[in-house]
């Protein structure tokens, strides 16, 4: 028996060296070595302090901002401690009643962007469309005193483009877009 047994257990501890512990950490810090930013979090700095991330909305309220994706992630929304979807199907009426006053509230942007109107998946969506940037230029220029034209020439600029051309749809970062409308003078 213990001829069997102990070359088993050998190559268990040796795999699991090996797969569990060795693999992993070389792979950690190759990506690391070659993606520093997006391994570490895709942070957001402003000189020493961290003010958001590339891949987690932030919650901005008031007419002077640019607002993300409704949430269902947390009880005041984009709550990055209780990610997740509201878990309402297609056919359920509270998610309907909740699209339909989302989109009443957004009568005037004619049509009203799909993504103004539903939740992300997360709940922590840091993307919205630019159709819903673009429905958001005319409240944050009055807001902010400023010409629709160059609100609207500061969400083209921070149009993302789809991955290798080919892979997801146009987007535009909230974060990044209000922290440029705040160094606008």
């Amino acid at each position: 028996m213990i001829t069997l047994l102990r070359p088993a257990l050998v190559l268990l501890g040796g795999f699991t060296l090996v797969l569990g512990l060795a693999v992993p950490l070389a792979f950690t810090g190759l990506v690391g070595a070659a993606f520093p930013h997006e391994a570490g979090g895709s942070l957001i700095r402003q000189g020493e302090r961290v003010v958001g991330s590339d891949l987690i909305a932030q919650r901005f309220v008031g007419p002077e901002w640019f607002h993300s994706r409704p949430s269902a992630a947390g009880e005041n929304g984009v709550d990055a401690s209780s990610s997740g979807a509201s878990n309402r199907g297609a056919t359920s009426g509270h998610l309907l009643a909740d699209v339909k006053a989302r989109a009443a509230a957004l009568a005037q942007a004619v049509p009203v962007p799909a993504d103004s109107a539903t939740a992300s998946g997360s709940g922590l969506d840091p993307h919205i469309s630019p159709a819903m940037a673009r429905a958001q230029i005319a409240r944050v220029a009055a807001a902010r005193g400023l010409a629709e034209a160059r609100v609207a020439a500061l969400v083209a600029d921070h149009v993302e483009g789809r991955l290798v051309g080919i892979i997801g749809e146009p987007r535009v970062n909230v974060l990044r877009l209000n922290r440029a409308l705040t160094r606008l003078p």
